[in-house]
């Protein structure tokens, strides 16, 4: 009966895993419903749009290079 039910819980558990950001968003939030940061929620929120913008970023800058690359080929 023992082995059953370890067996049960080892096979039906399952970890929650969260990254860095994930965990700091929530850490942020929390201290921001708690009035422990006075931050902006622009802020508060920004584990969540900074990676996105450093994503654009990239991006249009390997456009831009791309382009840039292409006009000084043809000239």
């Amino acid at each position: 009966m023992t082995t059953m039910i370890t067996k049960y819980t080892m096979t039906n558990y399952k970890s929650i895993e969260m990254s860095p950001i994930g965990i700091l968003l929530i850490l942020f939030i929390v201290l921001k419903l708690t009035h422990t940061i006075n931050w902006s929620w622009w802020w508060v929120l920004s584990p969540l749009w900074i990676p996105v913008a450093i994503v654009v970023a990239i991006a249009v800058l390997t456009a831009l290079g791309i382009l840039i690359v292409g006009a000084f080929k043809r000239w």
